[in-house]
């Protein structure tokens, strides 16, 4: 249940922000980023990737509720984004590699080939993020509210399941190969 209500948070996130914008007070509108991050944190565990989400949120909510300002809830997309592309890029450092984690959980005994070919995809996810967190960074700095809203809301998410179907072709073809 509590992963229903994350994604649907954080999904109608930037709907609800752009919504808002010139209606509620930022102030107000921070108890979504409050809510949007209680219901993430409840999926992860306390890792240092999540302590950092935690922290970024905080200080997310309180720079809007003090500052009154509509800035810091714009940049909660930027803050998801940078959350990732950490735990992707420990992954990477601190072997198995995000992707190997989750291959692992419908094929425990992955050959080193796979393993290889989770550490690609973990690297490509980390690109991914960086761009992603980039777009969403120049979205709230310098695009309007509508287009903030397009681009996190909307685009951000049509690239994500472009990577993943991407990703999921070639892992057939590699499957493929790697059978005979």
């Amino acid at each position: 249940m509590s992963a229903l209500l994350a994604v649907f948070i954080t999904v109608l996130y930037p709907l609800a922000i752009w919504l808002g914008h010139d209606h509620v007070e930022p102030r107000l509108l921070a108890g979504l980023v409050l809510l949007a991050g209680l219901t993430r944190l409840t999926l992860c565990k306390i890792k240092p990737a999540a302590r950092w989400y935690v922290v970024g949120t905080l200080l997310l909510v309180a720079a809007a509720v003090i500052g009154n300002a509509l800035l810091p809830l714009k940049l909660y997309p930027v803050l998801v984004s940078a959350t990732m592309l950490g735990a992707f890029a420990y992954s990477l450092i601190f072997p198995p590699s995000m992707v190997e984690r989750i291959a692992r959980l419908r094929e425990p005994d992955l050959p080193a080939e796979a393993v290889g070919y989770t550490r690609c995809v973990t690297q490509v996810w980390c690109i991914f993020f960086v761009v992603n967190g980039f777009l969403a960074l120049v979205t709230a700095l310098w695009a309007s509210p509508s287009i903030w809203a397009l681009y996190n809301g909307l685009i951000a998410y049509l690239l994500m399941g472009l990577l993943l179907a991407g990703e999921y072709v070639v892992r057939c073809q590699f499957k493929r190969r790697l059978c005979g």
